[in-house]
């Protein structure tokens, strides 16, 4: 069992950047792919990074990368996201969520726990 709290979030102006955190507790973190999604209002869960068991591999939705930073802390039990250049369309609630297997990071389905989420507001 895994829960999930993502924190961070807030209103920003457009050009800046913000780290959303997501801090875990069990004692099975370190078992899990993490990941960052979002979702807009209307709009499905996107996916925007991952990040492997032990760190060492990252993977990003095109229309993040090389905006966002996914990193974990596994002694910590902590996953966050750097946002940089943020644009009002990044506008959205940020969740994190575990994935067990690493198969199917980019699906949303197919993830074990999810956090409560986190608003991210970007003005123009």
């Amino acid at each position: 069992q895994v829960q999930l709290v993502e924190s961070g979030g807030g209103l920003v102006q457009a050009g800046t950047s913000l780290t959303l955190s997501c801090a875990a507790s069990g004692r099975t973190f370190n078992n899990y792919y993490m990941a960052w999604f979002r979702q807009a209002p209307g709009k499905e869960r996107e996916f925007l990074g991952a990040i492997s068991v032990s760190g060492r591999s990252t993977y990003y939705a095109d229309s993040v990368k090389g905006r966002f930073t996914i990193s974990r802390d596994n002694a910590k039990n902590t996953v966050s996201l750097q946002m940089y250049s943020l644009k009002p369309e990044d506008t959205a609630v940020y969740y994190c969520g575990a994935e067990r297997t690493g198969r199917d990071i980019y699906e949303s389905a197919k993830y074990d726990y999810w956090g409560q989420g986190t608003q991210v507001t970007v003005s123009s």
